[in-house]
């Protein structure tokens, strides 16, 4: 089966800016703000008892589109969306950059992670109470956390969807977000087979440079 990848969205989808939880399928309560305080309080002990995390992956475009892979995790700063077999694109975050590789046209885009509210994903010290507000939900076992920074509302705004489960770190696990870039392309990130603090080699955040070598470059 031939897959037709709109690369524009996808490369969107790397910086990882993200949108609104309604797009998991929640339904929106009344604001409950009583509830924002501990819920991000939370969401912090999750991120901050998270050393490393491998899953699988669903990303939707606003098309519809779907693809899936392997998500792995390491913070600080360091993940990886491993494509599907047949999509000749990787995303890696070193640490302090997001890169992403598309291996068929031979072409490389990094960013700073800084510059996304992926940040807010990959840096457990970053404090969430001045960027992040709580989504109600309607479900008690739902979080949904929106960050975004006022000041740089081109960097675009992620939403991270949390489960409570005993069993996670911090008593949540992660069950995807949904990114929102400054010209309203939306992406969706769906998880599942999330396993938590599991060894991750620094190599895995490594990756070949398809772009052919300059004439007396070593």
């Amino acid at each position: 089966m031939t897959l037709t990848i709109d690369r524009h969205l996808l490369t969107r989808a790397a910086a990882l800016t993200l949108a609104p939880a309604a797009a998991l399928g929640l339904t929106l309560a009344a604001p409950a703000i009583a509830q924002s305080a501990s819920a991000l309080t939370a969401v912090q002990s999750h991120l901050k008892s998270t050393s490393s995390m491998t899953a699988d992956f669903v990303q939707t475009d606003r098309n519809g589109q779907r693809l899936s892979g392997q998500l792995t995790l390491k913070r600080p700063g360091k993940i990886r969306f491993q494509y599907q077999k047949g999509v000749p694109l990787l995303i890696v975050g070193d640490g302090s950059r997001l890169t992403m590789i598309d291996y068929e046209v031979k072409q490389v885009q990094s960013w700073p992670v800084k510059n996304s509210p992926l940040g807010a994903l990959l840096d457990p010290d970053r404090d969430l109470a001045k960027y992040a507000k709580v989504v109600p939900t309607g479900n008690s076992d739902v979080l949904s956390v929106e960050v975004k920074d006022p000041k740089r509302p081109e960097y675009g705004t992620i939403t991270m969807v949390f489960i409570r489960d005993a069993g996670a770190p911090g008593g949540l696990r992660l069950r995807g977000w949904v990114a929102l870039d400054s010209q309203n392309n939306r992406t969706r990130i769906d998880l599942s087979n999330q396993r938590f603090n599991v060894p991750v080699a620094d190599s895995a955040f490594r990756w070949t440079d398809p772009r052919p070598k300059q004439r007396g470059r070593v």
